[in-house]
């Protein structure tokens, strides 16, 4: 599917799970190398940057995770964007909806029909803003991520630390999934900026290093929510450590407290013809008395140790 968008002398192709035909029609009105033009029809394993004489060709790796909390499922995707960038034209590749970019849409119709838009006399400049637009989707993610975490602190000091460790291992499998497909975008753009200084010139400088400053925001608060999510997971570890403490602390007291029980229960009930007080009037409330005492007793030593 092809989708065309103009604005001034600028020209926006998208391509969505393009076609032979759809790339080959492209290819031709915007003069392609026919090696890049083959590289559109299939995702790529890895991004890079390639610098031809009438456009610039790149692909980048984009996270597209979400978390259901309905049924506690994540979907886990990286989606691959490619691309070309000349003097006049933007071309974007993807094979899956990119919910960044389809927005990025609806502004660059908005902003073309009411010719009140700053993007420039370029294309580099489409692209800049369309970068931009990336990154601040991602950063609404991350915000998002931040106050699952703040919920997620809640519930740890609510009591809930059994049930948030799930929780703490589903938000730190969405931050690897971001780490994982933004992890070369630093060399990337480091490279597009070499790039674009000598096709775009030095008045387009000031947008290059822009972009890389819009990575740089990103990288910041993912690793801000690393760290938050590990500090929130050493604490609900700890937490979860001393409540188990405690339970085996109680369950330790309360058998070594019914353990002499047992053992006067045991000797009163052998069967032997000299046993003290059975046999004698209410022996059966002497021995439940002994019993007692030692329960208390016990009780009070405990509390003495400090051990409950």
């Amino acid at each position: 599917m092809i989708n065309k968008y103009t604005h001034k002398n600028v020209t926006w192709v998208d391509f969505e799970n393009p076609t032979l035909d759809e790339v080959r029609e492209i290819a031709e009105e915007f003069n392609i190398d026919p090696l890049v033009a083959n590289e559109l029809l299939s995702p790529t394993v890895r991004p890079r940057v390639d610098y031809y004489k009438d456009y610039i060709y790149l692909i980048l790796h984009f996270p597209n995770s979400y978390n259901t909390r309905g049924n506690g499922n994540i979907s886990k995707k990286i989606e691959e964007v490619d691309f070309i960038v000349g003097k006049d034209f933007v071309i974007t590749t993807r094979y899956n909806a990119v919910d960044a970019l389809l927005e990025f849409s609806k502004v660059f119709e908005v902003q073309s029909i009411l010719d009140k838009s700053n993007m420039g006399d370029h294309a580099g400049y489409i692209f800049f803003y369309m970068i931009q637009h990336l990154y601040k989707s991602l950063m609404n993610r991350l915000e998002t991520i931040r106050d699952l975490l703040d919920d997620i602190e809640k519930k740890i000091f609510e009591g809930e630390e059994k049930e948030m460790v799930l929780e703490l291992s589903k938000i730190n499998r969405l931050l690897l999934n971001y780490k994982e497909s933004t992890s070369l975008h630093k060399e990337i753009l480091e490279s597009f900026e070499i790039a674009g200084k000598k096709f775009f010139g030095m008045d387009f400088d000031y947008h290059l290093r822009g972009i890389l400053g819009e990575y740089y925001k990103v990288e910041g608060a993912m690793q801000g929510a690393k760290e938050y999510l590990n500090e929130l997971r050493d604490t609900n570890d700890s937490l979860l450590t001393t409540k188990q403490n405690e339970i085996m602390k109680i369950l330790t007291v309360t058998a070594f407290i019914t353990f002499p029980l047992t053992l006067i229960a045991g000797i009163f009930g052998m069967n032997t013809i000299s046993t003290p007080i059975i046999g004698n009037e209410n022996d059966f409330i002497t021995v439940l008395l002994i019993m007692l005492l030692m329960t208390i007793l016990m009780a009070f030593y405990f509390r003495m140790k400090k051990w409950f």
